[in-house]
């Protein structure tokens, strides 16, 4: 009989693979509203980065299959923006990913699962839609969407000549983690932090 921690890993990875399949076919269908591109780091900054626990297990296999010199800067940078918190006075402490380097993630196949989807339009249970800051920034969905009024253009939409709708996806963190799938994954997220946290003592 296999331990637990295995066969979580396992049905992890059956999860991830679910999972990445479905958000390359979501982000195949915006591809005329999506300019992510090697280099682009902006969903990498200035953020908390929820993880669970089996992101960060998952995560570190993927530490310690760095370079020893590459996995001492991180642990530097680390340390930095662990003594950085421990100093911070108010609330929502944010900061830049500490496996971004050259503006490039050093960990990429391990990265948790927000990282997979962002960039997407996120699509509530409210009815509503929400597109990601990069946006703002002229990028994903900046060609389609109307910033002051924060809605879609149809105006943009028929000048861009795309058979391709501007869509939400069911896709936030909760989503992406709810307890359907671990049911149906047979796996447990565990609990949730930002991801500096799972790095306190």
């Amino acid at each position: 009989m296999q331990p637990l921690q295995f066969t979580m890993n396992i049905n992890y990875h059956h999860y991830l693979n679910f999972i990445n399949e479905k958000l390359k076919n979501f982000f195949e269908s915006q591809e005329p509203y999506i300019f992510c591109h090697k280099g682009c780091s902006l969903c990498c900054k200035n953020s908390q980065f929820p993880y669970s626990q089996i992101e960060i297990q998952y995560l570190k296999e993927g530490i310690a299959k760095l370079e020893d010199k590459l996995r001492s800067e991180i642990q530097l940078k680390i340390k930095k923006i662990i003594e950085k918190k421990k100093n911070y006075k108010g609330k929502n402490f944010r900061y830049d990913c500490p496996f971004l380097i050259n503006n490039e993630c050093t960990i990429y196949e391990h990265r948790g699962i927000l990282c997979r989807a962002f960039g997407l339009m996120t699509h509530h249970e409210n009815g509503k839609v929400k597109v990601p800051f990069c946006c703002y920034k002229g990028l994903n969905y900046s060609n389609v969407m109307n910033l002051q009024k924060k809605t879609i253009s149809v105006r943009k939409f028929k000048k861009l000549a795309t058979d391709k709708e501007p869509l939400g996806f069911n896709i936030s963190y909760v989503s992406l983690t709810h307890e359907d799938f671990e049911e149906e994954f047979n796996l447990k997220f565990g609990e949730k932090k930002p991801l500096i946290d799972w790095f306190i003592d």
